[in-house]
């Protein structure tokens, strides 16, 4: 009988290696699509993972409740995120990057360095210190990409280095980049607001992309006509909080939307969001 068991245990185990041994070999061997994920926590947090299963995580929601979600997206044997991008220092931004810090490999750090008191963002600083990672301090016109890819990171915002700057307000300062895939591109905008877009609509970017992650949580304060025109979205992704207080995503938003004859989902009300894109389409999953 104790041999039984001893037998019994040790099979158990060949049968669970086995098991994950497969899950690697199936995971490694996915088609090479682009998945952007649009996470339905508090805040606003979007990863992105490419064709060479690496991962690109912009900004971590107000709470801890990014792990759980990148636990679900992120195979348990990695443990590195290449690239983590903080748009701006508000707790909603930032509050669960805090805890991916200490939970997560970090290689690089985009970020505006500016200095902004407040809840989370002396840690912020101790956690990035203490990670070593390579920081690059955002400004327009900067480009990330790696060799032999299909995909670049295109930053249009903020248009000057703000590194050592104090804001109270920081909305305006957010890092807003283009990410291309190929044939197919996303628009991320932080929270910057229509004061904020018109200057960048000042300089010669090129903006029009089929996804359009719409900025503040679709705050009135943003999403102009004319930034709207500019960028010429298929589909507009509103990542907001089902009990914000802040009556977000604005009525005037969704009509201008809607008008432009612009899809629209929202996390409040599809959940996690995933868009798909194989380089020449993209194709959207909700409630993944």
């Amino acid at each position: 009988m104790r041999k039984r068991g001893i037998f019994g245990v040790i099979f158990g185990f060949l049968v669970v290696g086995n098991i994950l041994a497969w899950k690697i070999v199936f995971d490694l061997s996915k088609p090479e699509f682009l998945e952007v994920n649009f996470f339905d926590i508090p805040g606003e947090a979007i990863l992105v993972q490419t064709p060479e299963r690496n991962q690109i995580l912009i900004d971590g929601g107000s709470t801890s409740e990014i792990l759980e979600k990148l636990s679900k997206e992120i195979p348990f044997w990695d443990r590195e995120i290449e690239l983590l991008i903080l748009t701006h220092p508000d707790i909603d931004h930032l509050g669960g990057l805090l805890e991916v810090l200490k939970r997560y490999r970090v290689k690089n750090i985009i970020w505006t360095g500016i200095v902004k008191k407040g809840t989370g963002y002396e840690e912020w600083k101790k956690l990035i210190e203490k990670e070593k990672a390579k920081i690059e301090i955002a400004k327009a016109g900067k480009r990330v990409f790696c060799q032999d890819c299909q995909w670049e990171f295109k930053i249009f915002s903020p248009l000057l280095s703000l590194e050592g700057i104090e804001f109270k307000e920081s909305n305006d300062t957010s890092v807003g980049g283009k990410f291309i895939f190929s044939k197919t591109s996303f628009l991320f905008t932080g929270d910057l607001s229509q004061t904020a877009e018109e200057k960048v609509l000042t300089r010669d970017f090129s903006l029009k992309s089929e996804i359009l992650k719409v900025a503040h949580h679709g705050s009135k304060t943003s999403t102009s006509e004319k930034f709207l025109e500019k960028v010429s979205p298929q589909i507009a992704i509103i990542c907001v909080d089902k009990n914000n207080k802040h009556g977000h995503p604005h009525q005037e938003v969704l009509d201008r939307l809607r008008k432009n004859g612009v899809k629209i989902l929202r996390t409040d009300l599809n959940g996690d969001i995933k868009i798909i894109s194989d380089g020449e389409k993209i194709y959207e999953v909700s409630n993944f």
